[in-house]
């Protein structure tokens, strides 16, 4: 295997772990999000802002890891 196709393999691989742990932590969030709503909408104007907040940093995460394979397959 070339050192080209490492790169490959290396920047596939860093984007694809990092965006299944991204996408199972996106899915608890709003889950937990709707269940609590769900049991009690009054609390829905607290809680809303703190799960938008969670998905941001989160996806953030998704953001480093493309990051990440750029600087892989570009460096």
């Amino acid at each position: 295997m070339d050192a080209e196709a490492a790169k490959f393999v290396g920047a596939g691989l860093a984007v694809t772990f990092a965006l299944a742990g991204v996408g199972m932590g996106i899915g608890n969030i709003f889950s937990t999000l709707i269940a609590s709503v769900a049991r009690n909408p009054a609390v829905q104007p607290k809680v809303f802002p703190i799960g938008i907040l969670g998905f941001a940093l989160t996806e953030a995460v998704a953001l480093f890891a493309l990051l990440i394979a750029f600087l892989i397959l570009f460096a």
